[in-house]
């Protein structure tokens, strides 16, 4: 786990735009590249792995990419946990 939360802020300082967090979803927007996108996509299979109730949609928009982590009410404070690791807080 240490890994991967190092890998987020890495990602994070690298690539992040904005950061929108409300009740028990998470809205993160990066830099469009292939790069980041291969970075997002090992962390967001581990995540899998590890927190299957945890929901990651990973989408491109215009010049960004943007991540979606949702969790059932009872996991938000673990979405609110990530998106702070991705923003350098963690």
């Amino acid at each position: 786990m240490r890994e991967r939360v190092s890998e987020m802020r890495a990602i994070g300082r690298d690539a992040l735009l904005s950061l929108e967090a409300a009740h028990s979803e998470a809205l993160l927007h990066f830099r469009d590249s292939a790069a980041v996108r291969g970075r997002l996509e090992t962390i967001i299979a581990a995540e899998a792995e590890c927190c299957a109730f945890l929901g990651f949609t990973l989408t491109d928009a215009p010049d960004v990419l943007v991540l979606t982590v949702r969790a059932p009410e009872a996991g938000r404070e673990v979405v609110h946990e990530l998106a702070a690791a991705f923003s350098g807080e963690a």
